[in-house]
């Protein structure tokens, strides 16, 4: 499993963000993009100054219906002219409310105006007081990017084994963005103890989605809380309560490990592992670079079969430079080692 920062270490920078943030709801109309040598500034209503990264650019083109390919290439060839694009339809769709989701005096997000604002803070304060009452459970990675934040929690009093000698144990995997790539999820988490792999598993998840009523504004553009959006929230938080606490439950586990132990049965030719590998690959949107990886840590691994294959794609994500690649690879590896049996078999003909 990719280590990220210490638990300290992203309160830390929880409390400082929640400090630092700031939302608005703007019309489009009032917004303008400038470029100069600096880069790109949105200038929101001439009454603030933002930067702007690249999760906001391309919620822009999103939504302005700008091809991300023709939308890339005029921010990285002809800025002005992106620019010019971007303020014509802005133009064209004056009345047009949006939320506008800044930190650090960057736009990091452009979202809808019902977009439902469940942070990270409030998330994380949720959450880590019912971990650290569990026995034995530990925080074994945790990390925030531009676009979430990740908790991810074993408690190794809840182990099995899948083959023999190789233990895995129980966890959970929480995550949030505040920028609108995810909702706020809890997942089940294998944890495998031979090499420190972690599989993310869909099974029993559990979502709450950022949607909700329009948001309202004050006259500087700030939004305020609405007393109804509080209680729901709250209500949702205690279920995140109850999700956690059952998360990291016996019988759900076991389910989970029963279909690793199936996988273990499906082998590989040797003399088509690089095919397999490849067809996986294409199935799964892994990169070229990735799938050379995945090939090397399977066939050091030794273990032929759709299971080391699916600990080949985990064991991978610990080499990747991002914790949100890594963490998809995550979840892909055990979608792998529990795809269709029809699947496998098509992939494995070759």
């Amino acid at each position: 499993m990719k280590t990220g920062r210490t638990l300290q270490e992203m309160a830390i920078e929880l409390d400082r963000q929640a400090k630092a943030k700031r939302d608005l709801i703007v019309d489009t109309g009032s917004l303008r993009m400038d470029a100069d040598e600096s880069g790109f500034k949105l200038n929101a209503g001439d009454r603030d100054i933002f930067g702007i990264n690249d999760i906001a650019h391309r919620q822009f083109g999103q939504h302005l219906k700008i091809p991300a390919q023709y939308y890339d290439r005029m921010r990285s060839e002809n800025p002005s002219l992106l620019s010019s694009n971007v303020n014509s339809w802005f133009d064209k769709e004056p009345n047009t409310r949006r939320m506008l989701r800044t930190l650090d005096g960057t736009a990091r997000a452009f979202l809808s105006d019902r977009y439902r604002r469940i942070d990270n803070f409030e998330v994380a304060q949720t959450v880590l007081p019912i971990i650290g009452n569990m026995d034995g459970a530990n925080v074994e990675s945790c990390e925030l990017t531009d676009s979430r934040m990740y908790i991810k929690v074993v408690n190794p009093r809840i182990t099995a084994e899948v083959t023999k000698g190789d233990i895995v144990q129980a966890g959970i995997v929480i995550s949030n963005s505040e920028v609108g790539h995810g909702s706020v999820a809890i997942k089940p988490l294998i944890f495998r103890l031979v090499c420190t792999n972690g599989m993310i598993a869909e099974d029993g998840a559990v979502r709450k989605y950022h949607v909700g009523r329009s948001n309202e504004s004050d006259d500087n553009f700030n939004i305020f809380r609405d007393e109804t959006i509080e209680a729901d929230d709250r209500a949702f938080l205690m279920k995140v309560e109850d999700a956690v606490n059952a998360a990291v439950d016996q019988a759900r586990f076991s389910q989970i490990v029963e279909r690793l132990r199936e996988s273990t049965q499906a082998k590989i030719d040797p003399p088509f592992v690089p095919k397999v590998v490849e067809l996986t690959s294409k199935e799964y949107s892994i990169t070229q670079n990735e799938s050379e990886g995945i090939l090397g840590h399977l066939i050091s691994g030794g273990d032929l079969s759709l299971y080391g294959l699916a600990n080949a794609v985990t064991r991978h994500s610990q080499d990747v430079t991002s914790y949100d690649r890594a963490t998809e690879l995550e979840a892909t590896g055990f979608r792998i080692a529990t795809m269709a049996p029809a699947l496998w078999r098509q992939l494995t003909k070759v």
